[in-house]
């Protein structure tokens, strides 16, 4: 039960991390300027254009390129699962260090710090062949 409540725990902390690193900064807007805006509503002027405009700054969606967010969205889950590979790695030698001389105990800090370090090298495998896949998407489709 220990081990499941902090698992837990560790999850949701991570989680709301990420979840801070990934919020998009929100922009106030004036409810009474953009009623009163014609453009909002789409008249005036080069309708087809302002509309357009007049949208994309309501929805606030941004202008950046979907490979790159696609590209950010995977180098914050592997960091992720690096930072975690890494703390399993800390956790063993932890346990390693308060074993006390308890050979069962050794021998389940070696297999928790190898699991880390499996972990930590299929992770920048995985960042690299990430790395390499979306450059070569970058490259054929500009």
């Amino acid at each position: 039960m220990k081990k499941l409540l902090s698992t837990f725990l560790l999850v949701l902390f991570t989680l709301s991390i990420m979840t801070v690193g990934l919020a998009n900064s929100a922009q106030a807007v004036d409810n009474n300027e953009s009623i009163e805006n014609p453009e909002f509503w789409g008249g005036a002027g080069d309708e087809g254009s302002k509309i357009a405009d007049s949208i994309n700054e309501g929805i606030m969606l941004g202008d950046k390129d979907p490979r790159e967010i696609a590209a950010s969205v995977i180098n914050i889950i592997l960091g992720f699962l690096g930072i975690v590979a890494v703390i399993i790695v800390l956790a063993g030698g932890f346990k390693w260090m308060t074993a006390g001389g308890n050979q069962d105990k050794v021998d389940e800090a070696k297999k928790l710090m190898t699991a880390g370090v499996v972990g930590l090298v299929i992770v920048l495998a995985a960042f690299g062949m990430a790395k390499f896949i979306i450059d070569a998407l970058v490259s054929a489709t500009t």
